[in-house]
């Protein structure tokens, strides 16, 4: 008889660890019930939810962990075997990323993490002491090994396990989706099996948890390397595989990672779960007529239905008649409801009050900050009112190089294109469009405008953002220096205002709602950069003339 082994894709909640445990009983029973199976494989720190972060630190926190763990035992099938992943805390007062097995009512065994991982969203070795040992355990005359996550992909620790007897091993993981990670993921775990010729049956979470999304595509390699089973991303999922005569069996897959789609479903989960879990009743934004808002309102009303969102339109003089006639169109196209709200009264009255103070001062980025500092006390008052969140649009670019104006448009509790540079904005807009034109093509062929003074466009104050884009990439997600930039090919006057503008940004990032992480390092839990600093990188900053000094930096 074949070994029937579920992979429980599932979406946890931090901190609920009574409705994961729930959660985990129930899908235990469907494994076993529906599916037939001998084991069910749960994801790491399944009963917790994952990152708990600082909860990790609370006592009261991991007991409970504990007590809901060893309480799952006599509340699944006692004939399956059940694998969760939990905080344990041992006497000496060390605690540990851990995994046991459930078998008739008890813990059969008890695993401990080895390789705590300690870079970009990780901080494994703020909580966790690291394990020491392999965990074998038989299973219908199968040995089988566990690991979980970061273990996969040290060589030498899935190594201890096939030289420990293991031929097959099962990894609980927690592995937060970027832009073609699945590849990486893939790549290495079909190495190990290949060259240890061991199976390895990767289960992993799904669902957003505050900056993070995990996008699931849970799979199996067999002792060749080969993916025999992937299960969907960015959906709970109950699969199975089958490991006979010494190998597995192939199974279902599910597409791979797709570019574009995938980040677009990664920020529509995104969304929808940091709504959902955090409790509100919907979401509203600002609504300019421009491509970035245009894509936020379309995530939105994917992620929770067009009845729960609303858009606010609020031109000011300088606002264009088209981008009014866009930004209605796009509100009818997604049947959302929207209302307008001209700003000018405000910013009259602001005028008016400040005018003493700034009489004999030129005009200069203050009186645009007004306008978008009026837009923000409209929102914040609607949300307020509403109880809905407010959703801010601004996207990666902007964030990196401060184009965006404190306590402005920068107002609001969730930022969902935070992490998307511009050039990818328009790739998104467009393939929602395929989905059904929802943005109209002259929001995405015009030249991108803050509209906060006459015929204004952000080139007047950026480098074209077919420039700005990749230079962003090499500063910001490759650590690339302005030299190396320059040296890659890019102009010098473009790198070094580029640069300069991204150190100086620093604090107004870190004012910003959080944002979901879709790229390889995102700003804020990747990318993380002191505001005070004197460091002036490769000193090339003296090459900058008196206009590219100027600020940009909307404050």
């Amino acid at each position: 008889m074949p070994l029937k082994i579920a992979l429980a894709q599932i979406n946890p909640t931090v901190g609920d660890i009574d409705a994961n445990v729930r959660k985990i009983i129930a899908f235990s029973c469907q494994a076993k019930h529906q599916l037939g199976a001998d084991l069910v494989l749960f994801p790491e720190l399944s009963v917790t939810g994952y990152p708990a972060e600082d909860l990790l630190l609370r006592q009261d926190f991991v007991i409970q962990a504990r007590q809901a763990t060893v309480g799952l035992a006599s509340r699944v099938p006692h004939d399956l075997d059940v694998v969760v992943g939990f905080p344990e805390l041992d006497e000496a007062g060390n605690l540990y990323n851990a995994a046991v097995v459930l078998r008739h009512g008890q813990v059969l065994v008890c695993y401990r993490k080895r390789a705590l991982p300690n870079y970009g969203v990780f901080d494994e070795q703020r909580y966790f002491s690291p394990g020491g040992q392999t965990c074998i355990f038989d299973l219908q005359g199968v040995r089988i090994g566990l690991a979980i996550c970061e273990d996969v992909w040290k060589p030498d620790t899935v190594a201890d396990n096939k030289t420990d007897g293991a031929e097959l091993l099962l990894v609980l993981n927690a592995s937060p989706f970027h832009a073609g990670k699945i590849h990486q993921r893939e790549a290495v775990v079909a190495s190990q099996g290949r060259t240890l010729a061991l199976a390895l049956v990767y289960v992993n979470q799904v669902g957003g948890q505050d900056e993070l999304v995990f996008d699931g595509a849970s799979f199996a390699v067999n002792h060749h390397g080969e993916v025999v089973y992937r299960a969907e991303e960015f959906q709970e999922e109950l699969g199975v595989v089958e490991y006979a005569g010494g190998q597995l069996q192939k199974s279902h897959c599910a597409p791979c990672y797709r570019a574009i789609s995938s980040e677009y479903k990664a920020l529509v989960l995104g969304i929808r779960d940091y709504v959902k879990k955090n409790g509100f009743q919907g979401v509203l934004l600002g609504l300019s007529g421009g491509v970035d808002s245009a894509l936020v309102l379309a995530l939105a009303a994917d992620a929770l239905g067009n009845e729960r969102v609303t858009a606010v339109l609020m031109p000011s003089r300088y606002t264009l008649e088209m981008s009014i006639e866009d930004a209605i169109s796009e509100a009818n196209a997604l049947g959302v409801k929207y209302c307008v709200i001209p700003i000018e009264p405000a910013v009259a009255a602001f005028s008016a009050m400040l005018e003493p103070v700034f009489a004999g001062a030129d005009r200069d980025v203050t009186e645009e900050n007004i306008q978008a500092r009026c837009r923000g006390t409209v929102l914040m008052a609607l949300s307020n009112k509403q109880g809905s969140l407010l959703l801010t649009t601004g996207n990666k670019s902007e964030m990196s190089v401060g184009y965006a104006t404190l306590y402005g448009d920068m107002a609001g509790g969730l930022a969902p294109i935070k992490d998307v540079p511009k050039l990818l904005v328009y790739k998104l807009a467009r393939y929602r469009n395929g989905v059904f034109p929802v943005i109209p093509e002259r929001v995405l062929t015009r030249a991108p405008s803050a509209e906060l003074a006459p015929d204004q466009r952000d080139e007047d104050t950026l480098p074209p953002y077919e420039q700005l884009d990749p230079i962003l990439e090499l500063y910001v997600e490759q650590d690339r220096s302005a030299a190396e930039i320059i040296a890659a090919g890019f102009k010098a006057e473009q790198v070094l205002k580029a640069v300069r503008l991204v150190d100086s940004s620093e604090y107004k990032r870190r004012q910003s709602p959080p944002g979901i992480k879709i790229t390889s390092k995102a700003h804020g839990r990747d990318r993380r950069y002191p505001i005070t600093s004197g460091y002036q990188g490769d000193k090339l900053g003296h090459a900058l003339d008196a206009d590219t000094k100027q600020s940009t930096a909307a404050e």
